[in-house]
């Protein structure tokens, strides 16, 4: 590709950020460039897994999720993080456990925020950490909000284990889904980190979409099963003032 070319995708890119959903001539009348350039330069990105054609509007063009992550690891002003930061330092004082936020990012959730625990002994993960959705209490969280084309093509490809107690059987993972589902929050016990427990919830976006997940995180010591439905219900209560922040109203609860 040459340096125009990249250019004019990097423009095409931010026309799109600018204008989500974004029609293919609108897009061309912004960056002033004809239609069949505009076209290619979105299937490239399309590609590159940077942008899609948005689902219940045909011929529109909207970021994806992967750009969303990218670029929340170097910036503290996304909206979703705008929205969370004040019900997230109420869970934390309340817990007084750890708590992550994190967005999808293909078969991974990102962490773009976390409110560390005064504990010694605690859970911690970096900014920008990639958490696998089958793997951690986010990642568990995000797959019962999702739609089932999403959960089986996930669940369709690798599943790898990141401690021994990390679930990786399919029809294993569907179960726990379920429960999580039924319940309103995942239960992670150190299925990503050995002697660290999770609890997550699911963060709607617009349209009733899983947008991203909050979770509560902690030593296996502390985070014990009495402390499950408590520490849950907090979890889903944040979420759902997240959420109503975000423009969801979800028939689910959240």
């Amino acid at each position: 590709m040459s340096t125009q070319s990249v250019v004019t995708a990097m423009r095409v890119l931010e026309a799109v950020s600018d204008n989500q959903p974004a029609g293919l001539s609108e897009l061309s009348r912004e960056v002033d460039v004809p239609k069949a350039t505009v076209l290619r330069m979105l299937r490239t990105l399309g590609e590159l897994g940077w942008v899609a054609q948005s689902g219940p509007q045909a011929g529109k063009w909207v970021l994806t999720n992967h750009a969303f992550a990218v670029a929340s690891r170097g910036s503290s002003g996304s909206l979703i993080r705008d929205a969370a930061m004040g019900p997230m330092n109420a869970l934390q004082l309340d817990t007084t456990e750890t708590v992550h936020l994190a967005v999808p990012d293909r078969r991974f959730m990102v962490v773009i925020e976390r409110l560390d625990t005064p504990h010694v002994l605690r859970a911690f993960l970096p900014l920008g950490a990639r958490l696998p959705l089958h793997a951690s209490a986010n990642g568990i969280a995000y797959l019962a909000a999702a739609d089932e084309s999403y959960v089986s093509e996930y669940l369709a490809g690798p599943l790898e284990a990141e401690t021994p107690q990390t679930v990786v059987d399919p029809k294993a993972l569907r179960k726990v889904i379920a429960e999580t589902q039924a319940r309103g929050y995942s239960i992670n016990e150190q299925g990503l980190s050995t002697g660290i427990t999770s609890i997550g919830v699911a963060i709607l976006g617009p349209g009733q979409v899983p947008a991203g997940s909050i979770s509560i995180s902690g030593p296996s010591s502390r985070i014990v099963p009495a402390k499950f439905e408590e520490y849950g219900e907090a979890a889903v209560g944040t979420a759902r003032e997240i959420s109503r922040a975000l423009g969801a109203y979800s028939a689910k609860g959240y």
